[in-house]
């Protein structure tokens, strides 16, 4: 049996490999999708005051330390039995639409826009950020950077820093904005806003137009049938910070619908040896196996599981880019993994005008932004819509508040028996009687790649190692000893 090693993959967030295995026609037998890196940051959390977890566990990812940082705050908010008050919970708000923003941005243009702008085959120097700038041209290349750093500067303001915030506390944030900040915030949202629709309309000119793309997102290699997960408010639609969890079946009926403190009544996790990555699954349906359809218990989140789980968008434009990918791509639920791109893009306008939105909200400067805890603190739940999906945080602490035990269900865990299956199915349809090109195994990445995967997140299992190797050369060049972990 012949066996192509994909490693290490690339654009994504943390380390991965893909191993796929031919039969003697040359066809795909199988392909595992593993994850050999380790985190272990539950362990790391042990022992330590529940009230310094916002400040701990966004050091899991530079990526979207945001999202932990709020799921962690509200968890507390949880344990401590306090509600933040409403201009509190407004700049929390504010503050993760930024996030969204930053992180939609990030990966649309610099992970995904290569595959689609230069095209999947294209030689692997050019499929990069670099290579799309000089495609679509330096001006449009520098309104990316601008509007991500508005992103960051909003977080800045707000969060402290703009990597590794620091605003979240149990009840409420750590202060409040001022009138000059809120104007600087308002600018920056409004021409967000205009990027977010033009980017909208660069996915409709590049992807929309042509056929073969079309025919890409819509092919069975990418196409899988699943439950789908996440947040929704009052009214059924999007949210990115608050709500209720929303689970429908692969024909869009409601299935569930549950608090984040009942996630352990309806969700379940199993291991397999060949990855340090467990694989949530809904304990109503049970684990079937790495199969799809009504009777398997795998569920999606992320950008394509939101608009399937939600009746709508909550702001005017972002309702209209719903309305029309769904009417574009035949009705809901949609099934096609490569729509996820699209379905971040309708998301991006959301976070943009929800953004503007609280940036003119008259509440929004208001300096009463903490409600004090008081309670004794004993359990807590957080959930929030990480840009790569639901994400938990669950904490349980002694009577002093140090926690006993700590877990963590990220978006991409949430996401990874569905990753395994889809780059097997993309391998399977795309691999045929032997014949791979580097352009066939860059396709098979891309069904990894449009959940816009997170593994320094996801990755918790004691034991496991990271497979480094390290070359030490000399004055001229020689090699002189090489160090493997």
């Amino acid at each position: 049996m012949k066996r192509i090693t994909i490693d290490p993959i690339t654009r994504l967030e943390g380390h991965g490999k893909i191993e796929i295995f031919l039969n003697e026609q040359g066809d795909v037998e199988n392909a595992y999708f593993q994850i050999p890196e380790l985190r272990g940051f539950e362990k790391f959390c042990e022992g330590r005051p529940a009230e310094e977890m916002p400040r701990i566990t966004p050091r899991i990812c530079g990526v979207c330390p945001e999202a932990h940082h709020l799921a962690s705050a509200k968890a507390l908010d949880d344990l401590f039995q306090v509600t933040p008050p409403s201009p509190g919970k407004k700049l929390r708000e504010l503050f993760y639409c930024a996030h969204q923003i930053h992180s939609h941005i990030a990966h649309f243009y610099a992970l995904a826009a290569p595959d689609f702008v230069m095209g999947p085959g294209a030689r692997p120097e050019v499929r990069n950020i670099l290579g799309v700038v000089q495609k679509v041209g330096l001006e449009i290349g520098g309104q990316v950077i601008k509007h991500r750093a508005y992103a960051q500067e909003i977080q800045a303001t707000i969060g402290g820093k703009a990597t590794h915030p620091v605003c979240g506390l149990p009840g409420g944030m750590s202060k409040a904005i001022s009138e000059a900040e809120r104007k600087e915030i308002e600018a920056k949202a409004r021409s967000t806003v205009e990027f977010a629709l033009f980017s909208l309309q660069l996915f409709r000119d590049v992807v929309l137009k042509n056929q073969a793309y079309v025919d890409l997102i819509l092919s069975d290699g990418y196409s899988m049938r699943t439950y789908y997960m996440g947040l929704v408010d009052e009214k059924d639609r999007v949210n990115f910070y608050d709500g209720v969890i929303r689970v429908v079946d692969p024909q869009g009926r409601e299935v569930l619908r549950f608090r984040g403190s009942e996630y352990l009544q309806h969700i379940a996790e199993h291991v397999e040896p060949w990855s340090y990555l467990k694989f949530p699954y809904l304990k109503k349906i049970g684990w079937k196996g790495f199969v799809d359809g009504a009777d398997s218990g795998v569920y999606r989140v992320a950008p394509l599981a939101r608009l399937n789980v939600a009746v709508g968008m909550a702001t005017s434009r972002a309702q209209e880019a719903y309305e029309e990918m769904f009417s574009t791509l035949g009705g809901k639920p949609v099934h096609a993994t490569l729509a996820n791109h699209w379905a971040r893009l309708v998301e991006l306008v959301y976070a943009a005008e929800r953004l503007l939105e609280l940036a003119v909200d008259p509440e929004i400067t208001d300096p009463n932004v903490r409600t004090i805890p008081t309670a004794t603190p004993r359990e807590g739940v957080g959930v929030v819509e990480a840009p790569r999906g639901t994400l938990f945080h669950h904490y349980v602490t002694d009577e002093k508040g140090i926690i006993q035990k700590a877990n963590l269900i990220v978006a991409t865990g949430n996401n990874h028996a569905a990753i395994c299956m889809s780059v097997k199915k993309a391998a399977q349809g795309l691999i045929r009687q032997g014949k791979v090109d580097d352009g066939l195994l860059n396709m098979v990445e891309m069904a990894f790649r449009a959940y816009d995967p997170c593994f320094g997140c996801a990755t918790h299992t004691l034991p496991g190692q990271m497979p480094m190797v390290a070359n030490i050369y000399g004055p001229r060049g020689e090699r002189l000893a090489t160090l493997r972990q």
